[in-house]
């Protein structure tokens, strides 16, 4: 079949292999010369993402039937609604289903209104003088965020980043002065627990889960430093997590079920890949946030251990005729990003990196290129994350062995990595969190 993907980052590598083992025909676009998506393409454009109308005169000039979208901005974008009036059917939700990602305010009252379980209080505001107000007479911690896109980097906690009403207020100040996600902020009540990513495939009924993923934002080793898109992630053999056990996975999965059937209510039916992100409280899983697209990193975490064929699957979404099942093999994985100096602050762009591709599958690993460009045959990187190494194996403490083994092959020296994730102390530390939360 011949394919359409949208993106050129790490989770849009991870798909375009996915689909390349599927047998599938491939042609991609991407706003940046992607290595790994380029020598599975039969061909390629290199196009703002955003770009409906260049995209759709690539999809017909190329007679595509069927469009995978990797990224979040081009589905705000409408680029589902545009290329489905072209005839092209897509793995991907349209502009109206995508609300569920792209207005943090349309996903909180969706879940109020449709009485979904996991919610969290909150509030959203179109200027600084009614947040304050509001700010002064909450009794809880509260999370800042705003209401639009912000590329996974726009969130601000009460008592990590934020420490007093002030610090609260310079942030919120800030998102409406530079107008950062472009439609107001959200205050939403702090859940103190362990984060989780549960995704799932999605056709505008049925709801196939993948394994469960645990992401790590904050830039340095320890869980400190600003928040970024992801400096990597584990799942573990069972395709639970080491602190969640399957009642708490099936709560997770059922609150997804009740948004995808409130959706339909709503008359934007959901098809696609969901990643719905969790806090395991005290009193079970509350909802984070839910996504438009698989998660970047844990695309990379889920789709190298695919057993089922990922062509299918997303025609399957497309067409309303996806299984409850889908099919992961039990194997754990560790993905570390390699990300240019100074990301999370100010990134330094313009590196030269090499990875030694064959080395790093002899180490029991998988490496996606992501924020990377092609230029005179050399892989240069841009300002954000660069590569993602992905090691797999039975054990989480193997796959953490074959991950730091195949980094030995990835050749810079302007890049750092998270050598922390996925590791032993690190995940016992999880666990040791969730037991002291559970027996308070």
């Amino acid at each position: 079949m011949r394919i359409l993907t949208i993106g050129g980052g790490g989770r849009e590598c991870a798909a375009v292999d996915a689909f390349h083992r599927a047998g599938s025909d491939i042609y991609a676009v991407m706003k940046n010369a992607n290595p790994g998506i380029i020598c599975r393409a039969e061909e390629y454009l290199l196009a703002d993402e955003k770009d409906i109308a260049a995209i759709c005169k690539f999809a017909k000039e190329n007679m595509i039937e069927l469009a995978f979208v990797g990224p979040e901005a081009p589905l705000e974008a409408g680029i589902v609604d545009a290329l489905e009036r072209e005839g092209v059917p897509c793995a991907s939700p349209t502009k109206a289903a995508a609300r569920i990602e792209t207005s943090k305010s349309f996903m909180r009252e969706l879940v109020r209104k449709h009485k979904v379980d996991g919610n969290l209080e909150y509030a959203a505001f179109d200027n600084p003088a009614d947040t304050e107000a509001y700010l002064k007479k909450v009794d809880h911690q509260i999370v800042v965020k705003p209401i639009g896109l912000t590329g996974g980097k726009g969130v601000k906690v009460e008592g990590e980043h934020l420490h007093t009403l002030k610090d609260i207020m310079d942030y919120v100040g800030e998102i409406f002065d530079q107008n950062i996600g472009g439609s107001g902020v959200i205050i939403e009540e702090k859940a103190v627990g362990e984060e989780f990513t549960q995704m799932a495939f999605c056709d505008g009924k049925t709801v196939a889960p993948m394994p469960l993923v645990q992401d790590h934002k904050r830039a340095y080793e320890g869980d400190v430093g600003p928040n970024t898109g992801g400096m990597g992630s584990y799942s573990d053999a069972d395709h639970l997590l080491p602190f969640i056990g399957n009642g708490d996975r099936e709560k997770s999965l059922a609150i997804m079920r009740q948004i995808v059937s409130a959706m339909s209510e709503e008359g934007c039916p959901y098809r696609g890949v969901m990643y719905g992100q969790f806090m395991l409280t005290k009193n079970g899983p509350k909802i984070i946030e839910i996504n438009a697209r698989f998660g970047d990193p844990e695309a990379m975490n889920v789709l190298p251990i695919l057993e089922d064929n990922f062509e299918k699957i997303c025609w399957d979404m497309a067409n309303g005729t996806l299984s409850e099942s889908v099919r992961f093999a039990k194997k754990a994985t560790v993905c570390k990003y390699v990300v240019p100096r100074g990301y999370g602050t100010k990134p330094e762009s313009g590196s030269e990196i090499s990875i030694d591709m064959e080395a790093v599958k002899r180490s029991g690993a998988e490496a996606f290129y992501a924020n990377v460009e092609m230029v005179n045959d050399k892989i240069i990187t841009g300002t954000s994350r660069a590569v993602g190494i992905v090691g797999i194996d039975k054990t989480l403490e193997e796959a953490d062995r074959n991950c730091e083994t195949a980094l030995t092959f990835v050749k810079s020296d302007a890049v750092y990595v998270r050598h922390d994730i996925g590791t032993r102390d690190l995940v016992q530390r999880r666990v040791d969190h969730m037991r002291e939360i559970l027996a308070k």
